[in-house]
């Protein structure tokens, strides 16, 4: 590649990088404005900051709690994927039983089921159980994720074979296997695997806004949800909630991204 051409795709990448980077920079910058005025159209440039809205925000939702919730299903869904997904995982890649292909492909098929076409059934499920509107019901629909299979799977599959028949040879089981041989050797997987689930977990808006009615229960995205209610005009406190929802989820996957990007390459996805 010359170096003209080096040059190009590096104003490319800053000029994507800039326009990429711009609708955050620009909630930070809203969310310190006094007044939450708009009047003069997107800016980066505000005078006289201040973090009232910040304020505002907390003395008007109960955001302590709220995050809390939020962390607590986060934390249980992504614990629970990574457990139900590494070890579904392990049983496609390593054990053989008839119709495994088929049982397979018919879990990635899941995939293509969007989350709308299942709220309807799921509510109706948990009402019938009378599970609605508790913290159970936010974490058990999310407590395993066919895309976590796949991907672990794959990461599986990779790890060669030789070292299970070694621990077979000294008289490990498929458990002992698993735990001490297989899981340290796909711990990038692992971490995109939770990185992804802890993310869409973080995110989830549609099904906590069906199945919780308790304020208590209440998630982030709910939270914002009411905030935007209250505050149509008040867009200073609305961006000051949009900022606390996401910079903890930024910060994750900033520290994560190594092993997001480790794992993604090791299972072969592009």
């Amino acid at each position: 590649m010359t170096r003209s051409r080096r040059y190009a795709l590096l104003l490319v990448v800053a000029v994507g990088a800039v326009a990429m980077m711009f609708p955050f920079l620009w909630t930070v910058v809203t969310s310190i404005t006094p007044d939450g005025s708009l009047a003069d159209g997107p800016t980066l440039f505000v005078q006289d900051p201040t973090l009232d809205a910040y304020r505002r925000l907390f003395d008007t939702l109960p955001m302590f709690r709220i995050i809390a919730n939020s962390v607590l299903v986060a934390v249980a869904c992504t614990a629970l994927q990574l457990l139900t997904g590494s070890m579904a995982g392990y049983a496609f890649a390593r054990l053989e039983f008839r119709g495994k292909g088929v049982v397979f492909a018919g879990y990635l098929a899941t995939l293509m089921v969007p989350l709308q076409v299942l709220v309807v059934p799921l509510f109706i499920q948990f009402r019938d159980w009378n599970l609605h509107d508790t913290m159970f019901a936010l974490i058990a629909p999310a407590a395993a994720s066919a895309f976590g299979v796949f991907l672990l799977r794959q990461a599986i599959e990779a790890v060669p074979r030789e070292f299970d028949e070694a621990a077979t040879l000294d008289g490990a089981g498929h458990l002992r296997i698993f735990a001490l041989v297989v899981l340290p050797l796909i711990r990038p997987a692992l971490a995109t695997t939770g990185i992804l689930a802890f993310m869409a977990s973080w995110n989830s808006f549609l099904w906590p806004l069906v199945v919780i009615r308790s304020p208590e229960f209440q998630t982030l995205p709910l939270g914002l949800a009411t905030l935007q209610g209250q505050f149509t005009t008040r867009w200073d406190v609305v961006m000051a909630g949009s900022v606390v929802s996401i910079v903890p989820i930024a910060l994750v996957y900033l520290f994560a991204q190594r092993h997001v990007i480790a794992g993604v390459s090791h299972t072969g996805l592009k």
